[in-house]
């Protein structure tokens, strides 16, 4: 039950960052920072992306992704349809590697250490969902702060 849940919310939130990113009318607003802002939608995405492949791809799907941190933060004025691309390819990850946990895979301990203790993997998946929809918040602000 839970994976069917987490599979579906991570779909549609994933979904969700695609349409904001669709409603952008200047594809170079993705990319602008301004004022307070630290980080443009574009490096919000790329970053969510580097954590979903890394924390549900790898980890749980073992694709094998490597993950480069620096680079989410500091590659610029990749075209919409590449970003849009890369959303669409994590989310099919992620349900892919949400499929392979049983019941009790939830209870185990996350196989890495990544907040500062340890937890069970339902806890991280939980956490890694709400990582997102803050990240999603923000893009959705950025796109309305930006293109009023």
């Amino acid at each position: 039950m839970l994976t069917e849940t987490l599979i579906a919310l991570f779909e549609r939130d994933l979904n969700r960052v695609v349409k904001e990113l669709q409603l952008y009318k200047n594809e170079t607003d993705i990319w602008r920072v301004e004022k307070d802002i630290a980080n443009s939608a574009g490096n919000l995405v790329l970053h969510l992306i580097g954590n979903l492949n890394t924390y549900i791809g790898n980890e749980i799907g073992k694709t094998g992704y490597v993950r480069n941190r620096e680079l989410e933060f500091s590659l610029k004025d990749i075209p919409r349809e590449e970003l849009i691309a890369q959303l669409i390819d994590t989310r099919d990850i992620v349900k892919n590697a949400l499929s392979l946990l049983t019941t009790n895979d939830y209870d185990k301990e996350y196989p890495m250490l990544v907040l500062s203790e340890k937890t069970t993997t339902e806890f991280f998946m939980v956490h890694l969902l709400t990582h997102l929809n803050y990240h999603l918040g923000q893009i959705n602000y950025h796109r309305r702060l930006i293109e009023k």
